[in-house]
């Protein structure tokens, strides 16, 4: 099994690009089911779960090929509306297929998702929000069969913000004759870009960014070419691990305003950040300091992709940080493993007080989730000695290269299979 040898020490310096955002990426390319004709993602993530999604799009009978970052997605094939069982299973984003499945094709069948073991999860927001526009939908034996044959526009409420479910309507009701609302929608940035990317097809949708997001259906879309958002979690995760190896990182390819909270931690915690039009520069102190509180939230809120990565920062920060995790209730999986290396961390349900140490021991670690992987990286860099991460496929389905990109910045960090 593959992981990172991580030698830390070594403070980061110097400049990289950052990718497309996963986030934004995954629902672009379920929507790309959509239009009459061919669609190209620039700038596409070589990440595995892009790789899940394109042979997922494979088996219902489209084309995807991937080369130089250019992803081309040939819908004309379109004609299966099972998706197999067993990449379904591999990730979350597979639930977005359902809604412009049964845009085109009006039928659906799904195994239910999987992806990182976070939390619950609960899709019943996504089924709620489809029933709203007529599917009816019957579950058994862990496959969810949807009949969409009397699909109409209408008004959908959300019960929570929940940023897949708000993705997963817009893509229902992009084809559906009349006007769907969408009600307390999520406000995440990769809404606004999976309304751009619905609009560049011919698409009527706006309010994207808002509670309150309206979709006005239109008879056909066409094919398109599209660059996704940057990706706010690579970036804010880079961002870390200059403040955690006290260096001085430069990002390009950022939006800074979609990472105001991040921003704001990392200067409590004694960094300068530099806001640019498309650039972001950190410099960190010798040592953090620890800041008062950090509650997850949905967007605006704080990001809860980015808790993880922000824990890893308190282990060696000077003073007491509390962390409150309001968003998935299992996302404290590297809590242990922090500990492992001489952390000094106290949860109580989920909420989480760290007391920074003054160094962290490297040893082997375990990878149990895409983000809480990524914290453990951190770790590692800051370590003293010599680090282990292993289970890095779940690092993998989110970051391209992480150990090619941490290492121009100058860390000691290599995959070892």
């Amino acid at each position: 099994m593959e992981g990172f040898r991580i030698t830390g020490g070594e403070k980061l310096r110097g400049c990289v690009r950052v990718d497309s955002a996963k986030n934004a990426v995954l629902p672009i390319l379920a929507a790309a089911l959509l239009p009459e004709g061919d669609t190209v993602i620039k700038d596409c993530p070589d990440i595995l779960d892009v790789r899940a999604m394109a042979g997922i799009l494979g088996k219902l009978g489209c084309v995807c090929e991937m080369e130089n970052g250019v992803m081309r997605i040939q819908n004309s094939g379109l004609t299966h509306w099972e998706m197999p069982d067993a990449l379904s299973k591999q990730i979350r984003s597979s639930i977005f297929l359902l809604g412009p499945i049964l845009g085109r094709l009006r039928r659906a069948t799904v195994a239910y998702p999987g992806g990182c073991e976070i939390g619950l999860r609960p899709i019943d927001l996504h089924l709620k929000g489809l029933r709203s526009l007529g599917v009816q939908i019957s579950e058994e034996g862990g496959v969810i069969q949807c009949d969409g044959r009397n699909m109409r526009s209408g008004a959908v409420y959300f019960d929570y913000p929940s940023v897949g479910a708000t993705e997963n309507v817009m893509m229902a009701a992009a084809l559906l004759p009349g006007v769907t609302t969408i009600h307390h929608a999520a406000r995440e940035p990769e809404i606004e870009d999976l309304q751009g990317f619905i609009n560049a097809m011919g698409g009527k949708v706006c309010g994207a960014g808002t509670p309150v997001v309206t979709i006005e259906g239109v008879e056909k879309l066409r094919g398109t070419v599209y660059t996704p958002i940057p990706d706010r979690i690579a970036a804010g995760t880079l961002l870390c691990a200059g403040a955690i190896t006290g260096g001085e990182v430069e990002l390009t390819n950022v939006r800074p305003g979609d990472m105001i909270p991040v921003m704001d931690k990392l200067r409590e915690m004694g960094c300068r950040v530099r806001e640019d039009e498309n650039r972001l520069t950190l410099w960190a102190p010798s040592r953090l300091k620890a800041f008062s509180q950090l509650q997850t939230q949905p967007h605006p809120g704080f990001p809860t992709d980015m808790q993880s990565q922000m824990m890893a920062l308190c282990c060696v920060a000077e003073g007491s940080s509390v962390i409150v995790e309001n968003v998935f209730e299992n996302r404290l999986n590297q809590v242990a493993d922090f500990c492992r290396m001489g952390a000094d961390i106290r949860v109580n349900g989920r909420t989480v007080v760290v007391k920074g140490v003054e160094k962290l021991r490297g040893l082997e670690v375990t990878a149990r989730d895409l983000r809480g992987g990524a914290a453990l990286v951190l770790a590692g860099l800051a370590a003293q000695g010599e680090t282990f991460v292993d289970h890095i496929a779940l690092v993998d389905r989110g970051y391209a290269r992480l150990e090619h990109t941490l290492s121009a910045l100058g860390a000691n960090i290599e995959r070892i299979a």
